[in-house]
């Protein structure tokens, strides 16, 4: 893309090339300025070769096919090597007429375009990695007042300003230059005022005076702004609305709902857009899947300021959130039926397993919490609060509680702000259900206490049930344990007179939980075997693995450890079948705990370490060290 360093590299690549000694018939370099307004043509730039080449005047042939011919018989008459530089091209006219003819000579072209359509040997170029921005403002500061302690004293703000420039080299040499011109302001202060803009490709606008080493005028927004005007209609209108999706990267899929039209269509304009370096492809691991498509940070900035400075622009831009809203909503909520299937429920349809499910939602988790936040804007709540809705399961197998929370408080206050009682409900509920599972108990009562009295106030006595149950477990959670029991009790009730006996399975299971903390081990076994039957008796095959696994911490607690072994065994073999590894490295590390109860170390070892690689795989890395300490401690 524009600004990323393509004729700095070059020149690099010259300089150490002439310093080896492999061009001794020198370099000549040619800037084709093809994204100007009036790009230099192939029969201006061979004037100047030749010029470089010592013909002129008089020896300069009169029409521009013998200055060709005379061009290339004086380079295949060269004996010494010369490397050519083309640089800036737009379009391969500028540059195949300028090619030496023989492979004698070497040439190196650089251009916003990919030359696909040409056999010559490409070189793409990404933005630098964090740590390589923060060393060219360091050095780009210190090369021009070795005595300037800014990037010292400020590591912090360095690397977020170097993240605000989407480590672009253009954008970095701006942002030292106007540090340089604010001496002896912080860098922090640049930031700040980064920040607050709303483009940030205004903010690093240049306004310096500076220029490259090349005598180019350090500016960033005149580069995007040439690369946009030179964009067909329909690639520049995709572009506008690539800048509005939701979360970093952008499936295909959702790239043709944005844009309102068919996968194949939009696919073949996402792959021009490539070619311009305005969007990247990004490749899933093996490079086989449908790809994905990123707009670097500064050029989605500048889509989206082109979509928000005109009336027409906006509207179409607001219609696209919309589709992709629905698509997302669409996808989604069966992903979210396919983790809840049960065996003799009807088929979801797309995803074909659990996998399938959690794999698209694990791609799709950034712009689906993107998406949900867009709630704040009248339009879109309507179909962000469903989605909030749809992710609820997901994000809690997948232990994402902070993103929890953020929907789910976004979704809250927009139900709130259309009347919807019920949506705001189950905003208020599942906000309590993230608290709890990150220590906030307090503050998860009080969200379930508010959910429950919205359930009773609308009549929704299914509703009211599941409030009650998650009631229970935070108040279970925060030690009030005979308030848990009756909030239990409550909830079961509901189940039972609805005949909901997959909810009654859960109830029993978290029942006894309490019963167990309230002392009363053997009522607290006999509502785990309870549970465990339901859920046999459903097919909810993972349910029945946490029952075998709250069954093994109670006989555990009774002292009967060898049917505590065998349940944690039964467990974590479930649990495996579901790749739920948070939950394997529990079943393991309590069976370890059980194998030290027998005196047999070995096993308790082994165990231990097989937790530590399960809590790893999880993610839970603090957990995985305290299972792997363990494990050295028996060795």
């Amino acid at each position: 893309m524009g600004g990323i360093g393509k004729t700095a590299l070059a020149v690099e690549v010259a300089h150490r090339a002439q310093g080896k000694g492999w061009f001794p018939g020198g370099t000549l370099f040619v800037d084709l300025r093809g994204y100007d307004d009036d790009p230099v043509t192939a029969d201006q730039a061979v004037l100047a070769l030749l010029d470089a080449l010592d013909v002129r005047n008089r020896d300069l042939p009169p029409t521009a096919e013998r200055q060709y011919d005379a061009y290339r018989a004086l380079l295949a008459e060269r004996r010494e090597r010369i490397l050519l530089i083309l640089d800036n091209v737009s379009d391969p006219a500028q540059f195949l007429p300028l090619l030496p003819g023989t492979d004698h000579h070497r040439v190196l072209i650089t251009s916003r375009k990919r030359p696909d359509s040409l056999p010559v040997r490409r070189i793409d170029l990404d933005t630098l990695a964090s740590d390589e921005s923060v060393a060219l403002l360091t050095r780009a500061l210190g090369d021009s007042d070795e005595r300037d302690e800014r990037c010292a004293r400020e590591p912090e703000a360095l690397r977020e300003l170097a993240t605000l420039c989407g480590n672009l080299p253009l954008a970095l040499q701006i942002a030292a230059a106007m540090l340089r011109r604010r001496q002896p302001r912080t860098i922090a202060s640049l930031v700040h005022d980064i920040r607050k803009a709303t483009d940030p490709t205004i903010a690093l606008d240049g306004g310096t005076g500076a220029t490259d080493q090349y005598g180019r005028s350090l500016v960033l927004r005149p580069v995007l702004e040439t690369s946009y005007r030179q964009l067909p209609a329909q690639q520049a209108r995709l572009l506008r609305l690539l800048a509005l999706a939701p979360g970093t990267e952008t499936a295909t899929l959702a790239a043709a709902s944005l844009a309102g039209l068919g996968f194949e269509a939009t696919l073949v304009l996402l792959e021009e857009l490539a070619a311009t370096s305005l969007v990247t492809r990004v490749l899933s691991g093996n490079g086989t899947a449908t790809p994905r498509w990123r707009v670097h940070d500064l050029v989605r900035a500048f889509a989206a300021g082109v979509v928000e400075g005109d009336v027409d622009l906006k509207e179409e831009g607001e219609a696209a959130r919309e589709r992709v809203l629905k698509f997302y909503v669409m996808c989604a909520s069966l992903a979210d039926r396919r983790l809840k299937w049960l065996p003799g429920q009807q088929e979801p349809e797309i995803f074909e397993s659990r996998g399938q499910a959690l794999a698209w939602l694990d791609r799709e988790r950034t712009a689906l919490v993107a998406a949900v936040q867009w709630a704040e804007a009248e339009r879109y709540a309507p179909l962000a609060v469903p989605l909030s809705e749809c992710l609820a399961e997901y994000l809690e197998w997948r232990r994402y509680f902070d993103d929890w929370i953020t929907v789910s408080r976004v979704a809250r206050d927009a139900a709130q702000r259309l009347g919807d009682r019920r949506a705001e409900g189950w905003g208020w509920d599942y906000l309590g259900l993230a608290l709890r599972n990150v220590g906030r108990v307090e503050e998860a009562i009080d969200a379930h206490l508010r959910a429950l009295d919205l359930s009773r106030a609308i009549g929704d006595r299914h509703g009211e049930a599941v409030k009650w149950e998650h009631l229970a477990n935070a108040l279970r959670n925060a030690g009030r344990t005979s308030e848990a029991i009756d909030a239990h009790l409550r909830a079961r009730d509901l189940y039972q007179a609805e005949d909901d006996r997959q909810r009654e399975a859960n109830v029993w299971n978290n029942l006894a939980l309490s019963l167990r903390d309230a002392g009363r081990a053997e009522e607290a076994i006999e509502a785990h075997l309870r549970a465990r039957g339901l859920y046999r008796a459903n097919g909810d095959r993972h349910g029945e693995g946490i029952a075998w696994y709250n069954l093994a911490h109670a006989w555990e607690q009774t002292d009967r450890v060898q049917e505590s072994i065998d349940a944690y065994a039964n467990a974590h073999a479930i649990f495996s079948e579901f790749e739920d590894w948070y939950g394997v490295g529990h079943a393991l590390s309590n069976q370890a705990r059980s194998h030290l109860a027998n005196d047999n170390r070995d096993a308790a070892r082994l165990a231990y370490r097989q937790a530590a690689e399960a809590f790893t795989r999880s993610e839970a890395f603090d957990r995985a060290a305290r299972a792997q300490s363990d494990a050295d401690a028996l060795t």
